[in-house]
């Protein structure tokens, strides 16, 4: 019988694991399901540019699995028993599918292996009227509501960017510089780039003030409403459209499952991407809580997700014919932002991402971020880069799990570039 590997989720992680597992192991030994709510593969890392107005290129999961083996199911999954192997499943519309599917119908997958990639989405943090008041781009439909939105607003009307991290900054300096008629500025907790290398901050700060943001520093923002937020020292900061880029959540199905998750509910994993409850699971991407090369939680970013992938394909391929784990440290070299078309910023980092004074600004940098995003793509339709063409047939009765993790010989690492 064919061993059943279910992929839950089709962003950068899980669209990536999928395709190197149809590369690694033969068809006739796996068959491999993709489950994705929708049938194209979102760019998350350009939401803000989508949100401005920009196109970007459609990249079908039909198109970039064809003869893969990968059967790709379009349906939101509501819930995972681990425990009898099931993932439970609703039919989403497909409009180019032979036969319309029934939305109000679940169904049942069952699994022999199971990698969650779920990935996470927006969170108010809790912050009276941000559900209701702000908008977010950490998803393509609130990329687009945002679009609509922007579209809308007249000369002179302020737009409030709340969060201060890579995606509050990507996300404000796009809109200041694709709308040089709005008021737009920024909202953070802290000090602006204040994770950042000394030339980091500087180019930043020209940045910002060329594009005429403007910027609250040390600004903690505690309720919305519709024309204005309010800040915890009680001043009232106008804005017809706000922005909430403070962070994000992952999806609950775990924390209803006996999986071992944290407290943010993300599902911790060994360093083959294993759950350490149920050798049955893994976990990658925004979903998974990883470490880093001195014990440190990888961050949820694309950076982290895409090496994730390739570790847990690995390790699944290997404990499955018998061969050897990967041992790849998971470690960072550089965080990029774009600031806007024309601008960018590489940050050089330590393996645990922490800055060094060395920095890459400018248009070079714009052309660096653009680089990475092209890539990050590109590696989601072509995840096999690297691969040998030899697949592997699985052996009937591998090692168990303990023996392969104490004893077994480990492949050095190929790739170990999150940036």
């Amino acid at each position: 019988m064919q061993h059943r590997i279910v992929v839950l989720g089709a962003g950068y992680a899980g669209a990536v694991a999928a395709g190197r597992l149809a590369r690694r192991l033969r068809p006739e030994d796996v068959a491999i399901t993709l489950v994705n709510a929708e049938p194209d593969f979102v760019e998350r890392v350009r939401m803000h540019q989508l949100a401005t107005g920009q196109e970007l290129r459609p990249r079908p999961f039909a198109e970039m699995f064809a003869g893969t083996g990968v059967r790709l199911r379009l349906a939101r999954v509501t819930a995972v028993d681990v425990d009898r192997k099931t993932v439970t499943t609703i039919p989403t519309t497909d409009n180019a599918a032979p036969e319309p599917t029934d939305p109000s119908k679940p169904e049942q997958l069952e699994y022999d292996t199971l990698v969650y990639a779920l990935g996470s989405s927006w969170t108010d943090q809790g912050v009276p009227g941000a559900a209701e008041h702000a908008d977010e781009i950490a998803s393509r439909p609130g990329a687009l509501r945002l679009r609509r939105r922007l579209a809308a607003l007249g000369a002179g009307q302020q737009v409030l960017v709340v969060g201060g991290g890579l995606t509050g900054l990507e996300a404000v300096t796009e809109i200041a510089e694709a709308r040089p008629d709005l008021d737009v500025a920024l909202a953070a907790r802290g000090a602006l780039g204040d994770w950042l290398s000394p030339k980091g901050r500087r180019h930043l700060r020209k940045v910002v003030d060329g594009l005429g943001v403007t910027v609250y520093e040390h600004t903690a923002v505690t309720a919305v409403a519709p024309d204005h937020v309010t800040t915890a020292e009680g001043a009232s900061v106008p804005a017809a459209l706000t922005l909430w880029t403070t962070g994000f959540a992952v999806h609950p199905i775990p924390r209803a499952t006996p999986l071992e998750v944290t407290d943010s509910g993300r599902i911790v994993v060994d360093r083959t991407m294993r759950s350490v409850s149920h050798p049955d699971v893994y976990a990658i991407g925004d979903a998974a809580q990883a470490t880093g090369p001195v014990g440190n939680p990888l961050r949820m970013s694309c950076a982290s997700g895409q090496p994730m992938a390739w570790q847990a394909a690995d390790a699944i391929a290997a404990r499955l014919t018998g061969g050897k784990l990967p041992n790849t440290p998971l470690r960072y070299f550089n965080q990029c932002v774009s600031l806007g078309r024309r601008q960018g910023l590489i940050q050089y980092v330590t393996a645990d991402d922490r800055a060094v004074r060395a920095a890459l600004t400018g248009r070079t940098a714009a052309r660096y971020k653009e680089l990475i995003c092209k890539g990050a793509a590109w590696a989601v339709a072509h995840p096999t880069l690297g691969l040998p063409t030899r697949r592997h047939r699985t052996v009937a009765n591998p090692p168990r799990p303990q023996t392969l993790l104490t004893t077994e010989s480990t492949t050095k690492p190929r790739t170990t570039t999150p940036s």
